[in-house]
């Protein structure tokens, strides 16, 4: 066998195979306790038209000072957010706090067949 046309072969089907790989990147939105009814929906709309693109989004609340005692609000935020979002994605990893931060992932539907 000649060793050149294996290694073009093998070259050939490591190409073929990137061609078919779909690459998904995660998108960050950051909100906050208090982000108020309109920024809330500009961000919604964001995320809505990341996760349509088959982007995974990745919500991120951040507490500043006496905002880390009402950690129940935010949590309640971004459970509103999935809520809101729950056409086009679905929540990957529920609302999780580490710190002064919580956050959540979520993932486009799996389109049926």
């Amino acid at each position: 066998m000649d060793y050149g046309k294996f290694k073009y072969q093998q070259s050939k089907k490591q190409h073929d195979a990137k061609k078919k790989q779909v690459v998904i990147r995660i998108k960050e939105i950051k909100l906050r306790p208090k982000t108020e009814e309109h920024d809330f929906n500009f961000k919604l709309k964001h995320a809505i038209a990341f996760l349509t693109e088959g982007n995974k989004v990745k919500v991120t609340l951040q507490y500043r000072g006496r905002e880390l005692a009402f950690t129940h609000m935010g949590i309640e935020l971004l459970e509103r957010f999935a809520q809101e979002a729950d056409e086009v994605g679905e929540v990957e990893t529920r609302p999780r706090a580490e710190g002064r931060t919580t956050f959540m992932i979520l993932a486009p539907k799996k389109k049926e067949k």
